[in-house]
């Protein structure tokens, strides 16, 4: 229970299905969170909130430090990231991490045997007893809510723990979760989304990063054109992001942007946009999700899968995905090639691959090391 309305209502929703529900809220903020004061997942104003919630629900809460963990794992992998000159994605690995990972041993201690959370996403549950095997499969699904779908948010999520997962408003619309709330009075019924990181405030990880890592552990160098030609310092790579447009110095008859980023040389790469158009990328750390056509349980693993396929591929969260061709390759690394180039092909952000509203699995996008100017 992060504090907000839709963990609240699934906590309602379970236990009017008739689970023994149990609320659970992590604490996360660390000493130095600049946003641990604030209404956010990692404040503990939300604690209050989710406290409040099972009060009015008549369930259990409780509190779970995972502060140091969430440092670890989530915060210090976000700050790394910058400086390998990729984009990271804290939402994946807090959910792969700490949601459904280290939470899971703290759930069973407590004699739970899900963890549910308020994601829009459908999480399937399906008993195959074909050749007496006899095997719980889980399949993951877009919510119904195009506009709330998370499905890309889980994609990292390995078999085991979509098992235990619930998503109960994977088939349900923000205004239905809002309504069930505000029927049953609960302070967080008319709750903003957070539409950002819950440690960055204001979307600025610039100022994150300076109070994270301090100026002195930023990789300063050169802006270069994709000739190689000197334009200016900056100030760290960690500053940039590919398709980034902002803070480029002018004099050029073309806007300029951000299309590669070499953390070997410290070098800014920049181009115009038609420089951003990427056909062809690999992604690597893959998981498949058990699917049917993918890794049938007791028929073929997904790691030996090598016959292509078609796909619908999302580049980031809010991409609208595009048709591409999957191409497994060995070491959990496989190759997408899309039938539209599309821009800002970003390393370090996860690529999640669909069959229709069905997560096939997903990765994480490798850097497209060729663009880089001599």
């Amino acid at each position: 229970m992060s504090g907000g309305v839709d963990s609240s209502v699934a906590g309602y929703l379970l236990r009017e299905q008739g689970y023994d529900v149990i609320g659970v809220t992590m604490k996360v903020w660390p000493q130095d969170c600049i946003s641990r004061a604030e209404d956010k997942c990692c404040g503990p104003q939300a604690v209050a909130d989710a406290r409040s919630v099972a009060h009015v629900l008549g369930i259990p809460h409780y509190v779970i430090d995972e502060a140091d963990q969430f440092e670890k794992l989530v915060i210090n992998y976000f700050a790394s990231e910058y400086q390998a000159g990729r984009t990271p994605n804290p939402c994946v690995m807090c959910n792969e991490k700490l949601k459904f990972g280290n939470l899971w041993q703290k759930a069973a201690a407590l004699g739970c045997d899900y963890i549910a959370t308020g994601h829009y996403a459908i999480i399937e549950h399906h008993d195959v007893t074909a050749d007496d095997r006899g095997y719980n499969r889980a399949v993951l699904r877009k919510g119904v809510d195009s506009r709330k779908d998370q499905s890309y948010f889980l994609f990292s999520l390995r078999e085991e723990q979509l098992r235990c997962a619930l998503t109960p408003l994977g088939r349900m619309s923000k205004p239905e979760i809002r309504a069930i709330a505000r029927k049953l009075r609960l302070k967080v019924a008319d709750k903003p989304d957070s539409q950002e990181i819950c440690f960055v405030p204001g979307q600025d990880y610039k100022a994150f990063l300076r109070s994270h890592l301090g100026e002195n552990q930023f990789h300063r160098g050169g802006i270069y054109d994709l000739d190689g030609n000197f334009i200016a310092t900056h100030d760290g790579i960690e500053m940039f992001t590919i398709g980034q447009r902002k803070g480029l110095p002018g004099g050029s008859a073309q806007p300029r942007y951000v299309v590669d980023l070499d953390p070997e040389t410290n070098r800014v790469i920049v181009g115009q946009a038609a420089d951003l158009l990427v056909e062809e990328f690999e992604i690597d750390r893959v998981n498949w999700i058990s699917v049917a056509g993918i890794n049938d349980p007791g028929r073929r693993s997904a790691s030996t899968a090598t016959m292509p396929r078609e796909v619908t591929v999302k580049i980031r969260y809010n991409h609208p995905g595009t048709w591409a061709t999957l191409v497994p390759i060995e070491n959990q690394r496989a190759r997408i090639r899309l039938h539209d180039p599309q821009k800002a092909v970003t390393p370090g952000q996860a690529a999640v691959l669909y069959d229709d509203d069905v997560v096939l699995g997903g990765g994480w996008i490798c850097r497209q090391a060729e663009l880089v100017a001599a």
